[in-house]
């Protein structure tokens, strides 16, 4: 086995460009796999991280609420109160469509809603000056506010400079009782993470006239247990309505999962076609070593003559076939790990190579050789040796 080993380099390093050419397919297969796998991972974790960071422990409850079959805020706290093993927080959601005003300056894109006193629990954020709602302001319908950090810098220049102001929603007068941290310190723009004002949904409900609420989020004491809490939601909302069609109860954990399966077919997707390079590159190792074995007839011929059996040559021939796809894989790996770090940085993606890439596509370039080095390496072990010798 040392032998065939040693003359398999013998050969590859005697015959250096076609080596390399041979090699060229492999190299490039593997990296192409490595790199487009690890760019997608990297672009889809971005994806899934911002997902994650809404929480995956929310549960997104949306009703359609009839004159003949509706469902009120008190209903729905009634039951939280009675599932309070399942479930953590709960908040109705009221959006209003507000323009938000401070002096002459004003504000239209800014997110305007009512929240319950648990929202800012709910969504993982900190103040970073003032207090948050409290149940009795949502009780008495206070007008007083909780606003984010992008808000408190535009209108006021700070966050402590927000505090006890007073900000004009369509008009009402709301006290700023609370600013929250910088979810995003280096995207704070109009609309984004941190543009929004939370008021009471008392007195969001009574601004936007309807007289009921047709949105709610809840959160699952335990993640694993989402299913189990999405189902006792749905028997309670079904009693209510009677009719699947008037209600719709999302879970971010199922939908975290969803998008999880999404991207590991995606990633296995563009694996395989990358792969279809390295099946290519199999096709040029097994000519060229055809090729290699014509040429080397005369030799083989010799060492069959000394008492070489068909096993030592065929050994021989995918020896040098798999050290060839295992050298290129080498280093289309390096290629592949430094190019992906560079086209990462390139495109504005976090990518690292992954390791099950690196593994999978090196395990199919050696495979590879062995796979098209067999049917070359056969031809060689059933030579005749006197046909052989005869060769030129």
């Amino acid at each position: 086995m040392l032998q065939s080993f040693k003359l398999a380099l013998k050969s590859i390093w005697g015959n250096k460009m076609r080596s390399f050419l041979t090699m060229l397919g492999i190299i490039i297969g593997v990296a192409a796999v490595i790199i487009l796998v690890s760019l997608v991972n990297g672009y889809m974790g971005s994806v899934v991280e911002s997902f994650a960071s809404m929480g995956v422990n929310q549960i997104n409850v949306n009703v359609t609420n009839l004159a003949s079959r509706s469902l009120d805020v008190d209903q729905m706290y009634a039951f939280y109160e009675e599932h309070t093993d399942l479930f953590g927080e709960l908040s109705p959601n009221v959006t209003l469509s507000s323009t938000i005003k401070y002096g002459d300056d004003s504000m239209t894109s800014t997110s305007v809603a009512g929240r319950s006193e648990q929202y800012l629990e709910i969504k993982s954020y900190e103040l970073e000056t003032g207090r948050n709602i409290a149940y009795s302001d949502i009780v008495s319908r206070q007008k007083v506010c909780v606003i984010g950090a992008y808000v408190a810098n535009e209108l006021y220049g700070s966050a402590q400079n927000a505090i006890e102001q007073t900000l004009k929603i369509d008009g009402y007068a709301f006290k700023i009782i609370g600013v929250a941290k910088a979810q995003d310190e280096d995207n704070m723009e109009d609309g984004g993470t941190d543009d929004f004002v939370w008021i009471p949904y008392s007195v969001a409900v009574k601004m936007s006239r309807n007289a009921n609420i047709n949105n709610y989020t809840f959160t699952a004491l335990d993640t694993s247990k989402a299913d189990e809490c999405t189902t006792v939601i749905k028997n309670f909302l079904y009693e209510t309505f009677k009719d699947e069609d008037l209600y719709r109860v999302t879970a971010m954990s199922e939908m975290l999962d969803s998008l999880n399966e999404q991207i590991a077919m995606m990633s296995g997707m563009l694996g395989g076609i990358a792969g279809i390079s390295l099946l290519v590159a199999g096709v040029g190792v097994m000519n060229i070593m055809l090729v290699s074995v014509t040429e080397r007839t005369r030799e083989i011929g010799i060492r069959k003559s000394l008492g070489a059996d068909k096993g030592t040559i065929m050994r021989q021939f995918v020896i040098e076939a798999a050290v060839t796809s295992s050298l290129g894989g080498i280093i289309g790996i390096l290629v592949g790990c430094v190019a992906t770090t560079v086209v990462g940085a390139a495109v504005g993606v976090s990518a690292t190579p992954t390791l099950s890439a690196v593994v999978i596509s090196f395990s199919v370039s050696v495979g590879i050789g062995l796979l098209f080095g067999y049917m070359p390496a056969s031809r060689a072990a059933n030579l005749n040796p006197i046909d052989a010798l005869r060769s030129e």
